[in-house]
């Protein structure tokens, strides 16, 4: 495995050497799999979508952008589903905004064209969304990642109808937990093709540098796990704890599915992407998408990762921004640059959610970390 990371990374720096005496023809043949640039600093590699529309996207009168880690595409007509935090630049416990002090309708729809307001829903029923799925039916999808100082909200899955209606909740509101019935932080949710709905569960691993951390964060019943649900909420199994060996997670931050209907998993806290089937077993992993917050694939199998939390103190030297590449190699084809941040000098500062469109335009939603320097919760890039 450490050698083929190895090897992946030499390709993708376009740093190997030809071997003498091969043919004209072997020669071609080997520069079609050097793909160059520098997948670390993005310094070389394409950039698809150079068109920078910072703060897209309307939001109602009188509010303000809160932070946002999520955003979708509606696979029946192509607008754009996100959400933004009720105004709060900040999130988790204890923070002074909220969506449960601030109730106002965290859920938005806007028109991918011009960024107009298409629906706003979901007041008064969360605390601090932070994953969002639309299914193929146009349901919306979010998880709640905090629970409430009352205890009665949070720490839940709901899935809404397009319209605004709540049908269905899953765990217990308020109470955080790895018993029946129970999230603790549940990061994101995304269902297949049969409508099984799977849930990435746990944030806190990604700050567990040192084994004795992790010891103590799995014996205080803190969870890095993905659990698979049916499509009417059965709970079926769970895989995954607090650690670095494959099949376990520092922060399953988010989830996607390629063509083959296998689970890819953004394993923050181990700089990496995790796959596996639909049962939990693991089949691969990807290295050099950096220290990922989000994902999307898109129909033809292309790889948007989005790294929000590359910075001098967790992981040296690599740049923010959006790696592109593709579902069937480890190697960086593309990258879209990040705003400029003083405080994380030569690295940059992007956003927490990713998503594309049929036009291939990317939008980035916005988090705590890139925010003030985006100007908005939502930045869409294009090739004009």
């Amino acid at each position: 495995m450490f050698a083929r990371r190895i090897q992946n990374l030499i390709f993708s720096l376009g740093a190997f050497a030809l071997l003498p005496g091969c043919s004209a023809e072997e020669h071609e043949a080997a520069d079609t799999m050097i793909v160059t640039g520098n997948p670390i600093t993005g310094e070389g590699v394409p950039n698809p979508a150079p068109t920078v529309t910072a703060n897209w996207g309307e939001l109602p009168a009188g509010r303000e952008w809160g932070s946002t880690a999520g955003i979708d595409i509606d696979p029946i007509d192509g607008h754009i589903w996100a959400y933004e935090r009720c105004g709060a630049s900040s999130f988790g416990g204890g923070v002074p905004v909220n969506c449960d002090n601030n109730p106002v309708d965290p859920i938005f729809k806007f028109d991918r064209h011009t960024g107009k307001i298409l629906a706003n829903f979901g007041g008064g029923i969360m605390v601090t969304p932070h994953g969002i799925h639309v299914d193929a039916e146009g349901n919306v999808w979010v998880t709640d990642f905090v629970g409430n100082a009352e205890g009665t909200k949070g720490h839940q899955v709901h899935k809404f109808s397009k319209e605004g209606e709540l049908l269905m909740s899953l765990g217990t509101p308020g109470q955080a937990g790895n018993g029946p019935n129970q999230f603790n932080q549940p990061n994101d949710v995304i269902t297949a093709p049969d409508g099984s709905i799977f849930v990435s569960d746990g944030h806190s691993g990604q700050n567990m540098t040192t084994n004795e951390a992790m010891d103590e964060g799995r014996a205080a019943g803190l969870t890095a796990r993905v659990i698979k649900f049916s499509a009417d909420g059965e709970k079926l199994r769970e895989w995954g704890q607090i650690g670095v060996r494959h099949g376990e997670f520092r922060t399953p931050h988010a989830l996607a599915f390629d063509s083959q209907g296998r689970l890819w998993v953004a394993d923050r806290g181990n700089h990496r992407i995790e796959i596996f089937d639909q049962d939990g077993n693991y089949l691969d992993s990807r290295y050099l998408y950096g220290r990922i917050s989000g994902l999307f694939i898109t129909a033809d199998d292309k790889v948007y990762a989005i790294d929000s939390e590359s910075s001098p103190t967790n992981h040296v030297g690599w740049l923010n921004g959006v790696r592109i590449g593709h579902v069937d190699a480890d190697r960086i084809t593309g990258f879209i640059p990040p705003f400029q941040r003083d405080s994380r000098v030569y690295q940059g500062t992007a956003g927490e959610g990713v998503a594309v469109d049929a036009d291939g335009n990317v939008y980035a939603a916005e988090g705590p970390n890139s925010l003030e320097w985006a100007g908005g919760a939502f930045t869409r890039y294009s090739d004009q």
